[in-house]
């Protein structure tokens, strides 16, 4: 089964407050390690996701403007942490608050990155939910050319509104 071939559902997998799902990846997003917790929320067996890019479990909600911003952090080898809405194999939905960062060699040479994930903020995901929704509108409505534009600019739109950073907004909504 492939993702495109999942129909997302309203089944939503809470998480626990004592679960951590761990994953690496190589430098393309190939995942090369998950953990027992990974693969319960995620629905697949692990021989399905070692070797499968990352975004096997990409929800169509989240607008594509969030995984731009987490490869330019990481091609900068920062580190960033975002509310991601996960799509299961059955099609359910899992939130997360993630933290992923690249992963060096003893050279210090980049070598993949790993992304510890944890039960976000409830009071968190209705504002995150509205702003990703807006997001994917203006993705919508822009159109494929022009869609990546248009949602970066409704976030930076609200990043102005609130007069934070990116980073100073996930950290207020993880506080809430």
């Amino acid at each position: 089964m492939k993702r495109k071939d999942i129909i997302p559902t309203s089944k939503e997998r809470l998480m626990r407050e004592q679960d951590f799902i761990v994953s690496k990846t190589d430098l393309t997003g190939r995942i090369t390690y998950g953990n027992d917790i990974f693969i319960e929320f995620s629905g697949y067996e692990e021989h399905e996701l070692l070797g499968s890019q990352h975004n096997i479990i990409r929800h169509p909600d989240m607008p594509r403007v969030v995984f731009k911003l987490l490869w330019d952090y990481l091609a900068e080898d920062k580190e960033i942490f975002a509310y991601v809405k996960n799509m299961s194999k059955d099609g359910g939905f899992y939130w997360v608050f993630t933290h992923v960062a690249p992963m060096k060699d003893k050279n210090k040479q980049k070598i993949g990155y790993s992304s510890v994930r944890r039960m976000p903020n409830p009071k968190a995901i209705p504002i995150v939910t509205d702003v990703y929704r807006a997001m994917l509108d203006a993705e919508r409505n822009a159109g494929p050319k022009d869609a990546m534009a248009a949602s970066g600019a409704v976030l930076g739109n609200v990043l102005k509104d609130k007069g934070v950073t990116y980073e100073e907004l996930i950290n207020v909504l993880q506080s809430l």
